[in-house]
């Protein structure tokens, strides 16, 4: 029989399990609240008698029906907001949504290590710290889903899961169009060395660009010139610009990145390089955050409507929890791109 961590006491999550229950309705039934029926009742109390339970055992879960908290758990480095500008745009939708009803985020940043994040959501849900947990970044083979049901965290997924699951997940419809806009937009000015620089394979979006992009590029008659596979930060898009630099007659006049961070790190690296951009080559981002329009030349990028999507998501964990915000809230729009300065034709002469 699965108990508690460190004393051996048995938890609210092992009484519901054992009941067949969500947290919420142990809480409920401890604290007298309705909304329960009484077969669920019966279950609740004899599970608890079982386990030899009592609310004295777990009075932070029992201090109200309620912790008004939702968590989040990335694995990614501790750098990450200052890394990848994403996540900022991405809590501020949720934040926005959650303050009117004075619902807070409990952030952990976990690091890459897989049994640190899981440890922090077991923590979460035996310390009763939150109502339910919003996931980000699924990936192949994500472990996560079935996780989230054994601790009975109400959840939802930010993006496209890697494959059918009851977790509602909340994305922009049309998802392929930016990316498939940027294509067209590099063939029309004549490009047709075109070089794609993603992120991690074991993500679900990235496996599903690539797949847009390669497939957008088949039906012009065309391949990619080079494909990367690279980290989403600055420092791999300098390696893969200086690596795919040389021979110049194989450079791509071209590249597409896997979101705004690598491509400004690119335009960068190019120039170092002393190649002009876009007149030796041209660069598209992803994401469309603020540093696109201050960086020169200001960066043609898909626009991806990041802090809509952080809100959709709190509105739907908090439907779960049936807690309902001032208003109904907007899908995401689809991603589209946006042409700044970044891009133009390619260089006369064999490499274009």
């Amino acid at each position: 029989m699965a108990r508690g961590k460190g004393s051996g006491k048995a938890t609210i999550t092992d009484v519901a399990a054992v009941a067949g229950v969500s947290v919420a309705a142990v809480s409920k039934v401890i604290n007298g609240k309705g909304g329960i029926s009484e077969p669920t009742r019966q279950r609740v109390l004899a599970a608890a008698d079982k386990l030899q339970w009592s609310p004295s055992a777990a009075a932070v879960a029992l201090r109200g029906a309620r912790t008004r908290a939702l968590g989040m758990v990335v694995g990614r480095a501790a750098d990450l907001l200052t890394a990848d500008p994403h996540f900022a745009l991405l809590i501020s939708g949720i934040e926005s949504e959650l303050a009117p009803l004075d619902y807070g985020l409990l952030l952990h940043i976990v690091g890459e290590e897989p049994e640190a994040e899981v440890r922090a959501y077991r923590r979460l849900a035996e310390e009763r710290r939150v109502d339910g947990v919003i996931l980000t970044e699924s990936r192949i083979g994500d472990p996560r889903f079935d996780l989230v049901r054994r601790l009975r965290l109400p959840a939802v997924l930010v993006g496209r899961p890697w494959q059918e699951d009851p977790i509602p997940h909340v994305q922009a419809s049309g998802q392929d169009a930016g990316l498939r806009e940027a294509i067209n937009h590099l063939v029309e000015m004549g490009h047709s060395r075109i070089a794609y620089v993603s992120g991690p394979e074991d993500r679900v979006h990235t496996v599903y660009r690539r797949q847009v992009v390669e497939s957008c590029l088949a039906e012009h008659g065309l391949r990619a010139s080079h494909i990367v596979v690279a980290e989403f930060t600055a420092q791999d898009a300098v390696e893969a610009v200086t690596r795919m630099a040389e021979p110049a007659a194989e450079r791509p006049t071209a590249i597409l990145f896997g979101n705004d961070t690598m491509a400004v790190a690119g335009i960068n690296a190019a120039r170092r390089l002393g190649l002009d951009v876009p007149g030796d080559l041209s660069v598209i981002g992803y994401d469309d955050l603020p540093l696109g329009e201050i960086v020169y030349p200001r960066l043609t990028t898909v626009n991806h409507d990041v802090e809509q999507l952080g809100k959709a998501a709190a509105a739907e964990l908090l439907g779960q929890l049936e807690e309902r915000g001032a208003g109904e809230v907007a899908a995401p729009r689809p991603p589209r791109l946006v042409v700044r300065e970044s891009t133009g034709p390619p260089p006369a002469g064999p490499s274009s």
